[in-house]
């Protein structure tokens, strides 16, 4: 993997850069659709293409490991091929559902034991088959196993967490060094800074992450709870340690406006099941503010979804109908809402880079954040 700065804004660290895969190149800042168990819910691969005109999506070890199963997925050659999609794809290591499993999952030195969500069969994680399972999967970017500490943590246990992942993440490096990929193209490892809402433990981790020279680097752990401002505040802790020259993944942040803040810091890679969780439950997020489809005042609306954004389906449905169907329950609405709220958010970072180029990225972000804010 290659990672190619273009410009950097005049008033913030904003960058615009290229990353190159084996499955094409990835125009940053991006945000990357949450396809969890091999699809993003509600939308058909030519829809992330075509209409919301995704460049990466992710997938998910956990429940890909549960569900279909890396037996199925490396007969069909890699999630690739099962799902047909060829371009960039990330996976999440697993460390998030195990965290959120809390009460079915013990922690050790050596990994997580947990129980399925599915039929309550046991398994264990470690770090090692965390990287032999994200190989059979066949991601482009694969994130190395972590512990997230849930918000708040006390000092004690955030550091303790923190150490572990770091020997965890030593461990899936040197498993990684050891191993091939399976499907002839490169997967490339991403560490995962932790230390949760602690100055100091931040710092001492996004050292050692640095320290592990990997071609790109994660921030976890925020975005589960702590204040928005807290959150920025350690994002761009982060970044001040996090090399410039390699690009920066926040992980599962967040709103439109959390993701514009967050670029502003230095950050490039985004991803968040927001979009098509809260498009799903009638929230959609345009260019003019927040709208509750649900909310009466929209019955006789007829006015497009948001025109404002190269979308067919956002240009094409109006407001009405598409808040007809979903108080009728129709499945159509989900995946409109979903379609619209996913090529929105793409949009927005297309114009983020767009103005980083341009170098006015703090005026126009400046600009944008109220009105994205705003409930209609």
């Amino acid at each position: 993997m290659e990672f190619e700065l273009k410009a950097q804004d005049k008033n913030s660290k904003a960058r615009a850069g290229v990353i190159t895969t084996g499955h094409g190149p990835i125009e940053t800042p991006i945000f990357m659709p949450v396809g969890t168990v091999g699809s993003v819910k509600a939308v058909l691969q030519d829809q992330l293409k075509s209409e919301i005109k995704a460049q990466i999506i992710l997938g998910n070890t956990y429940h890909l490991y549960l569900r279909p199963g890396t037996e199925v997925l490396e007969a069909a050659g890699g999630l690739h091929k099962f799902n047909g999609w060829d371009r960039p794809i990330l996976t999440d290591s697993g460390g998030y559902q195990v965290f959120s499993l809390s009460g079915q999952r013990k922690l050790t030195e050596e990994g997580a034991m947990f129980q399925s969500h599915i039929d309550g069969s046991r398994h264990m994680f470690s770090p090692e088959k965390v990287m032999e399972i994200q190989r059979s999967i066949g991601a482009d970017i694969i994130m190395a196993f972590d512990e997230c500490p849930p918000y708040p943590s006390d000092y004690s246990y955030a550091q303790k967490s923190m150490e572990l992942t770091h020997r965890w993440l030593a461990r899936c490096v040197q498993h990684l060094d050891q191993t091939e990929p399976k499907y002839g193209y490169e997967q490339t490892l991403f560490p995962i800074v932790q230390g949760s809402t602690y100055k100091d433990l931040r710092q001492a981790s996004a050292e050692f992450v640095a320290g592990m020279e990997c071609d790109g680097n994660a921030i976890g752990g925020l975005s589960v709870g702590e204040p928005e401002e807290m959150m920025y505040e350690m994002a761009a802790l982060c970044c001040e340690y996090l090399p410039e020259d390699k690009p920066r993944y926040l992980m599962g942040v967040g709103t439109p406006w959390n993701i514009l803040e967050n670029i502003a810091l230095g950050i490039d890679m985004f991803d968040c099941v927001m979009p098509t969780r809260n498009g799903r439950n009638g929230m959609l997020f345009t260019s003019k503010g927040v709208v509750n489809i649900r909310n009466k005042k929209w019955a006789t609306d007829f006015s497009p979804i948001d025109d404002a954004i190269d979308c067919p389906t956002s240009s094409f449905y109006s407001k009405a109908y598409l808040r007809h169907l979903m108080i009728a329950g129709e499945i159509l609405g989900l995946q409109i809402a979903s379609v619209h709220n996913l090529a929105f958010y793409l949009h927005l970072v297309k114009q983020a880079r767009t103005h980083i180029l341009q170098g006015d990225y703090h005026s126009w972000k400046n600009e944008m954040i109220p009105q994205l804010k705003q409930r209609l």
